[in-house]
């Protein structure tokens, strides 16, 4: 069914005149006529009487304004849904306690007349590929991984230096250290079975092995943050790595303790992704408002893999 002769049939009811609803849609009175006329055949009934005074509706035809209205009504919505700056900015954050979990509820208390629909990929390619269908407008990542560039029509921007911590028990060796220096890592058991091979994560953690000497265990299987925390607070040869704006809620009688990692420090480079093409409204507050709250990152002091976009 036509949406336009319904458009048409719905004015000449509240007209009651083609000729008045030829007008109202600036078409001709031929023109209301035909649609009328085609719609009644798709419907196998007819929808008006001709009178005098203009046209009257059957009483087939008043039981489809309603409907018919309804319709209309339908389409408006269905147009209003996709519509530019309609619809909530959809941005990926990877983890709903993650730095960028943080800067995405920054930005919601900053503009809170913004609909957002925050979601959670997994890979970087996963990401990458709902930029460019659209079904996502921005990802936090990070990028410019070996031997993956981006794609020329996906631009990138750093936004967060997340410093990395040591997570230990209360009986680990270094439970007591105020800081710990990264080379002085080297020898100690690092447990993170969320490192995936082929991920960007696991590519910043390989750069930090081969650099440092330092031993990052991946083994066993992932069962959450929640299991990582029970694990690390009961084995006193683990410890795990955790990013300094990674926000996890444990139980009081672990005892877990965040110790400061330096000389250098370790960070782990957030970076905004979007389609260059892409046009939400939104998408351009929400960098302004990350470059906004940017902090330089301190380079002299801190370590990243050469590959990491800082700039």
């Amino acid at each position: 069914m036509d949406l336009e002769t319904v458009r048409t049939f719905v004015a000449a009811a509240d007209a009651g005149q083609f000729q008045e609803a030829a007008a109202e849609l600036a078409v001709t009175q031929q023109a209301v006529s035909k649609r009328i006329a085609a719609l009644e055949r798709d419907l196998g009934v007819r929808l008006f009487t001709r009178t005098a005074r203009g046209a009257e509706l059957t009483i087939d035809g008043q039981a489809f304004l309603p409907h018919a209205r309804e319709l209309l009504r339908v389409a408006e919505r269905a147009v209003e849904s996709v519509r530019t700056g309609s619809r909530p900015l959809r941005v990926d954050v990877l983890a709903s306690r993650s730095a960028a979990s943080g800067l995405m509820r920054g930005f919601h208390r900053a503009h809170p007349e913004i609909d957002l629909d925050v979601v959670m990929l997994f890979d970087i390619e996963t990401a990458v590929a709902a930029i460019r269908s659209g079904s996502i407008d921005a990802s936090f990542r990070a990028v410019a991984m070996p031997g993956r560039p981006l794609p020329e029509d996906v631009e990138s921007v750093w936004v967060l230096d997340e410093r990395l911590q040591l997570l230990t028990g209360p009986a680990h060796a270094l439970a007591g250290a105020r800081s710990v220096p990264l080379p002085r890592l080297a020898g100690h058991r690092i447990w993170m079975p969320g490192v995936v091979p082929g991920t960007e994560w696991a590519a910043y953690y390989d750069d930090l092995v081969a650099e440092f000497g330092i031993t990052i265990e991946a083994t066993g299987p992932n069962f959450g943050s929640d299991a990582l925390l029970d694990t690390v607070a009961d084995t006193p040869a683990l410890a795990t790595f955790m990013g300094g704006d990674t926000r996890l809620i444990w139980p009081a009688d672990h005892n877990l303790r965040r110790i400061p990692v330096t000389d250098p420090t370790p960070v782990y480079p957030h970076s905004l992704l979007w389609h260059r093409d892409n046009p939400h409204p939104a998408l351009p507050v929400l960098r302004a408002h990350l470059a906004a709250t940017a902090t330089a990152p301190d380079t002299a002091r801190t370590w990243a893999p050469d590959w990491a976009l800082r700039h």
